[in-house]
């Protein structure tokens, strides 16, 4: 029987400030690009002015500021700090706004239309239902109200000219204990917009273990589930995920990277070489080379992972590295609040500082639609009917 590896939480990493906002020019096809997105927070993608409108209109007066371009300015700063009180600080201002069905509906609308003027055709969308219940809405009615409103923006989005897709991914929270209530509600509306199943928050402390009841239930059931893992822990918490609870993709991964040497020293000690290595002088331990061999998908997320600590930097991020060694990546915002951020954004960031071009951010959205929770058809039907032609419009016009 296989030893699990000891379970050592990772080493800090020094971090680097993320650019403003409008540092960052979108270019003209990076905007048009036709765009898939895996690993999206519903909590931590609120517009500012929403949210201070739906705190005049619930009385949640906690905000720390009520103009919407302070407020918006706000929230990216202190997922900056370096301060991990400071960026959970921010998710209880938007889960505070989100506890009534209007507000849920409301949010979950105009996450479908940002996400579609941005370029996402599709997108699955993930939050969970256990933090809407304080004005007492039950877990099926959370469920209900976000499912109608990811409805509405999508039909609203089509009317504005931008198709869009989003399926729905509902999330238990580690810490907590109602990991198999929420499995079954993936279950219970799977047939109508509800693709698939996570975890989130803390992962020292709460291995994905701690839901092997739900992962067997869904894997009973047939139904797909991701696991936030190599984040903020190292490498027993991608192991765990995958070996021992079968999880479909992997929710950041980006820790895989610790299993990897560079020559004759480990991956870590010099960030720059480290971005710069050639696959030929890469070796990979057996559970990155496991990963990569059944293409199991890493919803990396640059921005986010820069100020979290799990990356240097844009430049020194993993994911040129991993590219280049071929591992199923794709690019995602976790969140668009938080960070700042939009698809568009995190493309031209690779773009800036990796020197990535069409061809290679084609490459990551075709891995990122191969990876969806819906059906190969309509998997293959996005990739052949909109992904292709729309880069290959670009490509030609290069």
């Amino acid at each position: 029987m296989a030893r699990r590896p000891a379970p050592v939480p990772a080493p800090p990493r020094a971090t680097t400030r993320l650019r403003c906002v409008e540092d960052v020019t979108i270019s003209e096809p990076v905007a048009r690009a036709p765009k898939v997105l895996l690993h999206d927070h519903l909590d931590g993608g609120l517009r500012p002015q929403t949210i201070i409108e739906i705190a005049r209109e619930t009385g949640y007066d906690a905000l720390p500021e009520t103009d919407a371009a302070a407020l918006g300015v706000w929230f990216r700063e202190s997922a900056d700090s370096g301060s991990l009180e400071r960026y959970l600080e921010t998710f209880a201002h938007t889960v505070g706004v989100m506890q009534t069905r209007e507000s849920l509906v409301r949010v979950a609308s105009e996450c479908a239309q940002d996400l579609a003027a941005d370029g996402v055709v599709y997108a699955e969308v993930r939050f969970a239902p256990e933090q809407h219940l304080q004005g007492g809405l039950s877990l099926a009615e959370v469920v209900e109200a976000v499912l109608e409103g990811f409805r509405q923006g999508e039909a609203t989005a089509a009317a504005a000219g931008h198709r869009i897709r989003v399926g729905t991914l509902v999330t238990a929270m580690r810490q907590a204990a109602n990991h198999m209530e929420i499995a079954r509600l993936a279950v219970r509306y799977r047939d109508l917009g509800v693709v698939g199943f996570d975890i989130a928050g803390p992962e020292a402390g709460f291995p994905p273990t701690r839901s092997l009841d739900a992962f067997e239930y869904l894997r009973r059931e047939n139904a797909h589930f991701t696991i936030h893992a190599g984040e903020a822990f190292g490498l027993p918490s991608i192991w765990e995920a995958i070996q021992w609870c079968g999880a479909d993709r992997l929710g950041h991964g980006v820790r895989i990277v610790d299993d990897l040497r560079i020559g004759s020293r480990p991956y870590g000690s010099d960030p720059e070489a480290d971005a710069a290595a050639r696959p030929e002088d890469v070796s990979l331990g057996r559970l990155a080379a496991y990963v990569r061999d059944m293409r199991i998908p890493l919803e990396m997320c640059p921005s986010s992972n820069v100020q979290t600590g799990a990356a240097p930097s844009i430049a020194t991020h993993p994911i040129g590295l991993l590219a280049r060694l071929r591992f199923r990546v794709t690019v995602n915002t976790d969140n668009r609040l938080m960070s700042g951020t939009s698809m568009s954004r995190e493309m031209q960031l690779l773009v800036d500082d990796l020197g990535w071009n069409l061809a290679d951010l084609r490459w990551v959205t075709v891995n990122a639609m191969k990876s969806a929770f819906i059906p190969f058809d309509e998997r293959l039907a996005l990739i052949d009917d909109v992904i292709k032609p729309g880069y290959a419009a670009l490509l030609d016009q290069a």
